[in-house]
């Protein structure tokens, strides 16, 4: 690990979550890393104030959300650090930490089962299943969609046992806007012109690695692979690894402490790393 006496050495994490979930999702990283001494922030979306069940009873507080206020909401938080955190985003909290990164945001970052960025037209059977429920309807890109505890068991928790999958259904998931799943999932490759979750793919940033779970319906790993290598013009580190039989739930599944451990000391390994070494996906 990166001797946290360097005045220069990260010592916050911005840990981003995802669709479907509140900044509830990364406690037990939370709780870890401040074990290891880091201040560690997890800022919800615009709204998400309160907590999982004042979301599922007032849903139109997330169907409302932008991704542009959403990056706003947070790189504001992160703007406001003494210096540069390492950006942790899981689903598509991966893909809110990509357009941090290229704001020029971060030490460094991690993205785990990443939502793609514009571009990525990777599109495997199990994720058209995973986000059917959103796209079945068109009514829905005005709405907020919320999973079933047997299409969340498919899309997040498939590794689970079902009462175990249910338990984090309870505890855990929310609704998503629609209009996120319809935009981004859907028809931001088919629209003419960059959308909103466009990034500069050549330009120089803070170095970026991807976790991607072997057995991710949702955000598999052929859409984390095809992401990380869209990044292969860049002079900034780019690098993927992947976990065997890991879900979606990948960060609170059993072993996800495995996962947290490497993604810290992966960003604590390159933080700050000249963009001048290059990229490298395997």
């Amino acid at each position: 690990m990166t001797d946290q006496t360097d005045s220069a050495a990260p010592d916050t994490i911005v840990l981003v979550h995802g669709l479907w979930m509140t900044p509830r999702s990364w406690r037990g990283w939370k709780e870890r890393f401040e074990a290891k001494g880091f201040t560690v922030l997890t800022p919800g979306y615009p709204g998400f104030e309160i907590e999982v069940e004042g979301l599922r009873e007032n849903p139109d507080i997330i169907a409302n959300l932008t991704v542009p206020e959403t990056v706003d909401h947070i790189a504001a938080q992160i703007e406001a650090l003494p210096k540069p955190p390492i950006i942790m985003g899981h689903s598509f909290g991966g893909t809110l930490t990509q357009l941090l990164l290229a704001r020029g945001l971060g030490a460094a970052a991690v993205v785990v089962d990443s939502a793609p960025t514009e571009g990525v037209r990777m599109t495997p059977l199990s994720q058209a299943k995973s986000l059917f429920p959103a796209l079945k309807n068109p009514a829905n890109i005005h709405r907020a969609v919320a999973f079933t505890p047997e299409e969340f068991h498919y899309a997040f928790a498939n590794t689970l046992s079902r009462e175990d999958s249910d338990a984090a259904w309870e505890e855990f998931a929310i609704a998503a806007p629609g209009n996120w799943i319809w935009a981004y999932g859907l028809i931001a490759n088919f629209k003419p012109g960059h959308q909103e979750t466009w990034v500069d793919y050549a330009r120089d940033r803070a170095p970026l690695l991807f976790i991607g779970g072997e057995k991710d319906h949702i955000m598999p790993p052929s859409v984390n692979r095809s992401n990380a290598k869209h990044y292969a013009k860049s002079p900034a580190l780019t690098e993927y690894v992947e976990f065997p039989g890991r879900s979606h739930w990948i960060c609170a599944e059993p072993g996800w402490e495995e996962v947290a451990d490497h993604a810290l000391e992966w960003a604590l390994a390159h933080a700050n790393r000249s963009a001048a070494l290059g990229a490298s996906v395997e």
